[in-house]
């Protein structure tokens, strides 16, 4: 497993600056590195790594949210607390909808299934969204109108929104959970318990270490393994009660640096250092998830479907915006961020096939499709909209 990290590592770097001197975010090259290197293509990495990639992935997905937290301030979620709401629900509804009405004709599956599809292509990617908008964040772009902390925000409740209403799916087709109203609770449910959950922690957390004055570099240690016990948690407590594990490790970041901005400042460099080493394992990890033969199996009506869908969600998405403050470009702006896809497609893509759904290889093979369309190319959309169309604050 060593020598597997060492691969990722040193690969992941490589393709980093290549795609960098391309002029491309340098994730879409650690993407392709994961694939070339993934069990489907040349199968480099050794399958004990491949059998602990889901916690691996958590773990660097919870560095970077971290940070969001440790970014996100009250005055600028206070200003943008309605875009972000719409955002969390408008574009996932119009997505999944249009892939639940079309999925039928295009991939001949039943309606039921399509909405299994639906709910699994319409979450937004905090891997790939995330670590643009801290980017943006710490080079002061767009942060006057917040617009970093509005994706950050919106991009984070979208998958929980999305999360529910794909088990509450596969509960009715498996005959598991019938219950519509109960799972559509469990919506604001999860968002609030997890914000509870991670106001608490964050609490608790910061009394911590006033009084016995940890250093940074313990904070930063201490902060992420009690964001891993929050995952835990959620897991732990699934049967009984929702709660959203990646809004409450936000929230321990948004509460810190309420109490202490100081404390929320070094934790945050230190977290700036770790996520170099993290974003490698991270995207490398999920690109080593994507089965290039499955997704060709989708073919052109899987592309034409996912295309589509991705214009009805981007109307969505400009809808859910167009009564802020926001000019055309920055709206246009948060239309791109909300393109990509990658975390949850890859963690729950193979979920239908291994719980008997029918169709589920073919839902599997459009969810895997969708990262590959959909990651790079939100990427490079973020990046180059980014830096032409946010202001930059002095």
């Amino acid at each position: 497993m060593a020598v597997s990290l060492a691969i990722i590592v040193i690969f992941g770097l490589f393709a980093d600056y290549l795609f960098r001197k391309l002029k491309l975010p340098g994730l879409v090259g650690m993407l392709f590195t994961g694939v070339l290197c993934g069990p489907y293509v040349f199968d480099i990495i050794q399958p004990e790594l491949l059998h602990v990639s889901s916690d691996l992935r958590m773990t660097a997905l919870i560095v970077i949210l971290l940070r969001a937290g440790l970014e996100m301030r009250r005055d600028t979620l206070n200003r943008v607390g309605k875009p972000v709401l719409l955002l969390a629900v408008v574009p996932a509804v119009f997505e999944g909808v249009v892939i639940t009405l079309l999925g039928p004709h295009f991939l001949h599956i039943t309606y039921l299934e399509s909405a299994i599809l639906g709910a699994i292509i319409a979450a937004v990617s905090p891997a790939v969204v995330v670590p643009f908008m801290i980017n943006f964040i710490d080079r002061k772009i767009g942060t006057k109108k917040g617009i970093p902390t509005l994706m950050l925000a919106g991009s984070s409740i979208d998958d929980v929104f999305v999360i529910v209403i794909f088990s509450m799916l596969l509960g009715i087709y498996t005959g598991t959970n019938a219950n519509i109203l109960l799972k559509l609770l469990e919506i604001p449910g999860s968002i609030l318990f997890g914000i509870g959950v991670g106001a608490i922690t964050g609490y608790i957390l910061y009394h911590v270490f006033e009084r016995y004055n940890f250093r940074a570099t313990k904070m930063t240690i201490v902060i992420v393994a009690v964001s891993i016990l929050l995952t835990w948690l959620e897991e732990e407590l699934k049967t009984k009660i929702a709660v959203s594990a990646l809004l409450g490790i936000m929230t321990v970041g948004f509460i810190i640096l309420e109490k202490t901005e100081i404390r929320a400042h070094k934790i945050s460099a230190k977290l700036a250092k770790v996520w170099i080493f993290a974003e490698i394992l991270l995207f490398v990890l999920v690109g080593s998830q994507v089965n290039i033969k499955v997704a060709l199996d989708a073919g052109l009506a899987g592309v034409s479907l996912i295309f589509i869908a991705l214009a009805a969600r981007s109307v969505g998405t400009y809808m859910s915006v167009a009564g802020s403050e926001l000019n055309f470009k920055e709206k246009m702006f948060c239309v791109i961020s909300y393109v990509p896809k990658a975390t949850v497609q890859a963690a729950i893509g193979a979920v239908p096939l291994e719980a008997g759904v029918k169709n589920g290889d073919i839902i599997l093979a459009v969810a895997v499709l969708s990262i590959i369309l959909t990651a790079p190319l939100g990427a490079v959309g973020i990046m180059v909209t980014g830096e032409r169309w946010l202001g930059r604050d002095q």
